[in-house]
């Protein structure tokens, strides 16, 4: 990348350090490799996840993953499972795992400002007993990521504090276009605006959440 003149970078670890200073001791000691029952708490209660991967080149993917509160399967103290739902089919993430298996996940519950963080080795499943475990609306998944436990804490409100995730009274839905319009606008389709808008309309895209 070519930065412009008046751009100033950051080019070392010593000088990132001198800028933002040193963790406090509570920010290092908080790491842990195991499940704690806080932890089993928080998954229990969590309907929505980030997956970050990335290729064996360093190109990178984040991925939303959501299902009820509990989705995510805790099969031991150093290892979970994330079932994975009908979707786009694109499976970047997956790919990503097969040529890099490091992930990088964050768990929320909505109207929490923390968030549970857990860093890992990832394994793709095809099927395993525990995947009658994780049926939603008779939908048994095809599919399931392993991820073995290497780094796990929890992380501070202040990033959801700041954009005021949960606070209703800032959101705004209507301030942006609809996602038929966004489709429209940005990928080929032959359908019209009219008819993206009837696939894209809540009653009908939620009859596609768990197959066809």
């Amino acid at each position: 990348m070519t930065l412009a003149p008046e751009f100033t970078a950051i080019t070392s670890p010593e000088e990132l350090r001198e800028l933002l200073g040193a963790p406090m001791r509570r920010a290092i000691d908080k790491e842990r490799r195991t499940l704690h029952a806080r932890d089993r708490e928080w998954l229990a209660r969590s309907p929505f996840c980030l997956i970050s991967t990335s290729d064996a080149a360093g190109g990178c993917d984040v991925s939303p993953k959501g299902d009820p509160p509990g989705f995510a399967h805790v099969i031991d103290d150093t290892t979970i499972a994330i079932p994975d739902r009908p979707g786009n089919r694109r499976a970047d993430g997956f790919m990503n795992v097969l040529s890099n298996p490091h992930v990088g996940l964050i768990f929320l519950v909505p109207g929490r400002g923390e968030t549970l963080r857990i860093n890992g080795r990832a394994t793709l499943l095809r099927d395993a007993p525990f995947f009658d475990e994780m049926v939603v609306r008779g939908h048994r998944p095809a599919l399931a990521l392993v991820v073995d436990i290497e780094q796990i804490f929890f992380h501070c409100a202040k990033a959801l504090m700041r954009s005021k995730l949960w606070k209703p009274e800032t959101w705004e839905p209507d301030a942006l276009p609809s996602h038929a319009r966004i489709v429209k606008d940005l990928q080929y389709t032959e359908e019209d605006l009219e008819q993206l808008e009837r696939y894209y309309s809540e009653g009908n895209y939620s009859k596609k959440l768990y197959g066809a």
